[in-house]
């Protein structure tokens, strides 16, 4: 049991060095995207269209697939060894390919009505609507090409392999970083609206996300099979879990399309504010709670096999105290830092300082959520692997109905930015809920080691949040002016200052994450070093 701890941690380290790495680049994305589009009508535009396979494309890189596929591909390489294995992971992937393709054709045949019944609002600006029912039959294949990706990421979790399928995320930006400081410059030469040629890159990085996953599967002797058996105990049994799955991990990729839907009535610019704010947000949301349940489903997967709760409830803890010493200080880091990181990564070209007010204020209501997003990512797959997968689905789909109700009442108070904050707080209200729940289905949860780590992260993160505020307030007055250099300088010497308040906190308070933390960075700098 004492080993499984530095197990989790190594293996969600690996996840999240590639995650950092792909999410980097995810935000070099949305700067290409910000400085030539800005916040205007055209990002407003390819925003709504390629909401619907994004939504999907969260849904299962990082939800139902996790939740469904890799504990019954993990089952089925413990007790049937590997050739039965490839083959019902080829069955998925047909089965997917059968029922995502019937999607995006319905998606591409009638584009209009569904983008009207989203969008209606967008037909106060002309062209704005048409434009956006042209760029969702562009980019709606690229369901397809996620979802045939996601089962080659869950395929190679399930093997022990963390780094390249989290990196498989990154030949998605890569693709669209390049093609579209390619290309834009010479879109008027080509005939084409610049927006067109980022539309047009998604789906070359769709494909770059199964390509780069490819080599290490026929490495491990997985060889594609052209059959889809029905009768295959094991695809069944994906399947049914895939559709509770999805809605049992849908709540915060639904609220956020209510909120795109929502937005689109708050006038130009409020759809790109709130997507540009919450994929900062999901910054540390991919890093530390995706990373650190995409190492956790396996071995939880393997324990509820073996009928070891015990051993399931302390890596549980031992997964929401990593989480929690890490996003708790990294949420106070947003709301504290929000504006002058905006304004770093984004405030270029025709993105402006308006733009920047207004998206901050979005990432700061948004921030406040990012535990509860976190806890839903490392329990709800749980449920799935005890056989209990209506819970998150009833819990969820009772999240969405909250969701809504807070964010049309929120949104006549506080515009686009109620939207932020409704979304947040049912995510507190969804990861509580099934907490409590799965208490009860595991027999217990290690309450107290929880609390206990929960109270000293909060305390460690409370001093690092005042020191930020202080060092980033005289860093200004020390470094004046708005060029990329001085923003530079002050945030990464805030930033640093910040990180040394959070250790020096954590070792007065004696937090056994930063222990494991620490450990396991320095044994690995010790044998690259060596």
């Amino acid at each position: 049991m004492a080993d499984n701890q530095p197990r989790l941690a190594r293996s969600a380290g690996v996840f999240g060095l590639a995650t950092i790495t792909s999410r980097i680049l995810g935000l070099v994305r949305d700067q290409v995207v910000a400085f030539y589009f800005g916040a205007g009508d055209a990002n407003d535009a390819f925003r709504v269209a390629s909401r619907i396979p994004n939504l999907v494309r969260d849904l299962f890189a990082e939800g139902a697939m996790s939740a469904a596929f890799v504990p019954t591909f993990t089952r089925q390489l413990t007790l049937h060894g590997r050739e039965q294995s490839w083959r019902l992971a080829s069955s998925v992937i047909n089965a997917l390919l059968i029922v995502t393709g019937v999607i995006v054709v319905l998606g591409i045949v009638f584009a209009a009505p569904l983008v009207r019944l989203f969008a209606s609002e967008f037909s106060d600006v002309p062209g704005k609507i048409e434009l956006t029912i042209y760029l969702t039959r562009i980019v709606f294949p690229f369901l397809t090409l996620v979802a045939v990706a996601a089962v080659l990421m869950g395929m190679l979790n399930s093997l022990g392999h963390f780094f390249i399928p989290a990196l498989s995320p990154a030949m998605f930006n890569v693709a669209v970083v390049v093609i579209s400081l390619t290309l834009i410059p010479f879109s008027s030469s080509i005939g084409v609206q610049p927006i067109t040629i980022v539309a047009i890159a998604t789906l070359v990085g769709g494909f770059g996300q199964l390509i780069i996953q490819w080599p290490p599967l026929r490495k491990e002797g997985f060889r594609y099979q052209p059959v889809l058996d029905l009768k295959d105990e094991g695809l069944l049994r994906v399947l049914l879990l895939m559709g509770p799955g999805t809605i049992g991990m849908a709540a915060t990729q639904i609220n956020v399309f209510v909120n795109t839907v929502l937005a689109t009535g708050e006038g130009t610019g409020a759809v790109s504010w709130l997507d540009f704010a919450f994929r900062l947000m999901y910054l540390p949301i991919g890093l530390f709670g995706v990373s650190i349940a995409t190492a956790a489903t396996p071995a939880i997967s393997r324990m509820v096999a073996e009928q070891d709760f015990e051993r399931i409830r302390s890596t549980l803890a031992n997964a929401l105290g990593l989480m929690l010493f890490l996003n708790l200080p990294a949420t106070i880091g947003l709301i504290v830092l929000a504006r002058p990181i905006v304004a770093m990564i984004f405030e270029h070209g025709n993105f402006t300082a308006a733009d920047t007010i207004a998206t901050a204020a979005a990432l700061q209501l948004y921030a406040i959520g990012l535990v509860g997003y976190s806890i839903v990512r490392i329990i709800s797959p749980t449920f799935y692997a005890v056989g209990r997968s209506r819970i998150p689905v009833m819990v969820s789909a009772g999240s969405v109905l909250v969701n809504i109700a807070l964010n049309i009442t929120l949104v006549r108070v506080l515009g686009y930015r109620g939207l932020a904050l409704g979304t947040s707080i049912t995510a507190i209200i969804n990861a509580s809920v099934q907490l409590f729940l799965l208490r009860r289905e595991i027999h217990g949860m290690h309450g107290s080691r929880i609390a206990a780590s929960f109270m000293k992260v909060i305390v460690a993160s409370a001093v690092m949040g005042g020191v930020t505020w202080i060092v980033h307030e005289t860093m200004i007055s020390w470094l004046p002016g708005d060029s990329l250099a001085s923003q530079m300088l002050r945030l990464l010497v805030t930033i640093a200052l910040s990180l040394a308040a959070l250790v020096g906190a954590a070792q007065v308070l004696r937090i056994q994450e930063y222990a494991e933390a620490r450990d396991l960075i320095v044994g690995r700098f010790r044998r690259m070093v060596g």
